[in-house]
Formats: C-alpha cells, structure tokens, sequence
C-alpha cells in the first residue's frame, strides 16, 4: 500500500466510522511487521471541534491505535474542524491531498452520491449492531468500497456512534404541520424527507449546531 488517504466517517443514528483510503492493488500482500515500515506522519481532518470529545476523541483513539501498532513509526495527527478545512469539507481534502486522512461523515456528501448515506444511517433504519453487521456479514463493507472508489478512497469501519434522537425541537411538534417552516440542521436522507414535510433543511457541521441555535439560524 502507498501513500494512502484515509476518510474517517461518524454520524448521528446508527452511525459508523470508516476509514477511506486510495487503492494500490500492486501492494495488496501480506501484512508486513511493524518494524519494517517506514517513520511516517499523517495529518487527519475531522469534521468536528475537539470539544465534541465523544466523536473526535474517536478520531484520537484511531490515530493512537495506529501508532501503537506500529511501534510509533506510523503517526497520525487529528486536527479539528477549520484548522485545515471546514467541517464538511474533509473528502475533498483528502481526495486533492491536501491532507492524508480524515474523519467525517458520509451523508455530508450525498450530494457526490446519495448512496454515500448508507455508510452512516438512514431514517427507520439500522442501529448500531445491524449496521455493524451488515459491514461485515451483509456485503455491506464491499458496497460501500465500490461507491468511494469513484472517489479514489477506500473505507474501513473504525467506530459507531450508535442511535441518536431524530431531533432536538425549540418548540413542541405535535403534528405534521408544524414541521412547515421550521429551520433544522439535518444532513442525509433524513434532511430529504424532512424537506418534503415543509423543513427548511440546513446542513451544518456537528461543531456548528449549538452557536446556530442560539442565534436563531435554526430552530432544531
């Protein structure tokens, strides 16, 4: 393998991580020791603040991991959303090299693929075992590689974050329509349906929600 890009993908729901990488089926062999791999360093973008200690810290922990595989010879350094790229910018850095890997979530990007949805979740569908076991016993994983090789990148499963709430409301919803109008940040196939029950959908970064919220820029 040479000098892969990897692509760390976390997300809200039944949300898997997956590490993305370019092809190089030359030096697809067995696996080499630990001590006979060059020193290298990598940097990761993330598509989240450091204060979001639960989803980078999941970034962190791949990057130690790596490195205590390798005997400290292969070094991947996190960096938070904006210190290189915005948050929804991570698989266009990776793709154009300006950095060797990330960590993000697919469904930021259906608009490359709506497939891309599937790598984290999707409404009513998998939690975090089903999703976990479709990766690896459903020929999901294999899918999944088939999409993002358009890309030039390969993924790896590198963490879930489980199922989470379908939303989080300023104010109650007692019924279909007071959904029309409403400003929500909710990425994915979830923001496609929202959008078609009246949602005013807005795609931001997991580090912006809270700022947006306080502002009024969104309401949920």
């Amino acid at each position: 393998m040479k000098r892969r890009q990897f692509l760390s993908n976390t997300a809200i729901g039944a949300a898997s991580a997956t590490i993305l990488g370019a092809c190089n089926p030359a030096n697809s062999g067995p696996a080499i020791q630990a001590n006979s791999l060059p020193n290298l360093k990598w940097r990761m973008a993330t598509s989240w603040p450091k204060s979001l200690d639960t989803i980078f810290g999941g970034a962190d922990t791949v990057c130690r991991r790596v490195s205590e595989m390798t005997n400290g010879r292969f070094q991947i350094t996190p960096y938070a959303a904006g210190e290189f790229v915005g948050g929804l910018e991570v698989l266009d850095a990776v793709q154009q090299g300006t950095v060797q890997c990330g960590h993000t979530a697919s469904y930021y990007y259906i608009g490359k693929n709506p497939a891309l949805a599937f790598g984290t979740s999707v409404p009513f569908g998998l939690n975090a075992q089903q999703q976990n076991s479709w990766f690896y016993h459903g020929g999901g994983l294999e899918a999944m590689h088939k999409i993002y090789a358009d890309f030039n990148v390969i993924n790896f499963p590198a963490g879930n974050t489980g199922t989470q709430m379908g939303g989080w409301f300023k104010r109650q919803i007692n019924s279909v329509t007071d959904l029309n109008g409403l400003k929500m940040r909710i990425p994915g196939l979830g923001g496609q349906v929202m959008s078609r029950l009246g949602v005013l959908v807005n795609v931001l970064p997991g580090g912006e929600i809270f700022l947006a919220l306080e502002r009024g820029a969104i309401d949920a």
